[in-house]
């Protein structure tokens, strides 16, 4: 019986790999949070952990023919979505400093977890082939 590191990472990998993606959108807000009408931005993780979650259990859609409609949710790809601000400055510009810090503490808490995860995983898969 053959072992893939789809099968035994899980959809850890894809988490590490969408933590990474909103980091550098998040790192992008606070980089402009001064920038006169810039718009805030984040990506959807939860429908993006959605759509790995199906492209592993072999459920995903498949666009067959050219003229088929994308009903997929918005976001799903990865695609950037605008956040829609508690309170927008004059400017236009739609960050929030602190709140954008927090979310991107909490992005980097989890890609530890994720990654501390993953490290444990390939820990266990080394004994394992080692025979420990």
């Amino acid at each position: 019986m053959a072992i893939t590191f789809d099968k035994a990472l899980g959809i850890h990998e894809h988490a590490l790999q969408a933590r990474v993606k909103r980091a550098e959108v998040l790192a992008n807000n606070l980089a402009n949070a001064d920038t006169p009408g810039y718009k805030a931005r984040d990506v959807d993780f939860q429908a993006m952990m959605q759509k790995a979650q199906d492209s592993m259990a072999g459920f995903g859609m498949t666009t067959t023919h050219s003229g088929h409609m994308d009903t997929s949710s918005p976001g799903a790809d990865g695609e950037l979505l605008y956040r829609t601000p508690h309170q927008p400055s004059i400017d236009g510009n739609t960050v929030d400093a602190q709140a954008e810090q927090t979310r991107f503490m909490r992005n980097a808490m989890d890609y530890q977890a994720s990654f501390q995860f993953l490290s444990s995983r390939f820990s266990g898969l080394t004994k394992a082939l080692k025979g420990e």
